[in-house]
């Protein structure tokens, strides 16, 4: 389990393919805390860590997770949000969030907006994803608050501290991040669809 609090930028420094599988190395401050097999979110893809040394560990996604993620359109140099799990007894500043990436979205707009900014996200609506008015949304691993809800879209606003301490700052028009919706939302969803 997540908050989707940001507490660093890593760097990816290595991309290995091995059949379908892709393995990441990302150069970050906290891995000399990390232990193997530890779960760090990555962009808001929670996975496991299979390797480390000094200054950089790495991770491996499968196809599954290619697919439905935006990790797959990493190269190297790209920054990535990390987020470590979270500890039992700590304070829940962002909202739960469970390292399972929904679906994508594309950036529609970036409007600096005196002091914030204002990014607006479309996604496939087949999906029946959705959310609400000020209901929490995870972008990129990122804890935030809707504004504008639509069938297919939101908008967010990000204050100066979220830009510049996470990938927000590099995020323009066109860009594919990864969603995941507010669990409970989702679980609604679900039973008002077997309900039916």
């Amino acid at each position: 389990m997540f908050t989707g609090i940001i507490e660093e930028i890593g760097i990816i420094t290595k991309i290995e393919g091995s059949g379908s599988n892709l393995s990441f190395s990302i150069k970050a401050e906290m891995t000399p805390e990390l232990k193997i097999d530890q779960s760090v979110a990555h962009n808001g893809v929670c996975l496991t860590i299979v390797s480390k040394a000094a200054t950089e560990y790495t991770v491996t996604a499968v196809k599954e997770t290619l697919e439905k993620t935006n990790l797959g359109n990493l190269t190297i140099t790209d920054p990535v949000n990390l987020e470590r799990g979270m500890k039992l007894g700590d304070r829940l500043d962002g909202h739960i969030v469970q390292g399972h990436v929904d679906q994508t979205a594309l950036c529609t707009e970036v409007i600096e907006e005196d002091g914030s900014w204002r990014f607006s996200f479309e996604y496939d609506p087949e999906l029946k994803n959705i959310t609400i008015e000020k209901g929490s949304i995870t972008i990129n691993g990122v804890s935030l608050t809707v504004v504008d809800s639509k069938r297919n879209g939101f908008s967010v606003a990000i204050i100066p501290f979220t830009f510049e301490h996470t990938t927000f700052k590099n995020l323009k028009k066109g860009d594919k991040v990864n969603l995941e919706f507010d669990v409970i939302g989702k679980y609604v969803k679900r039973l008002t669809e077997l309900s039916s």
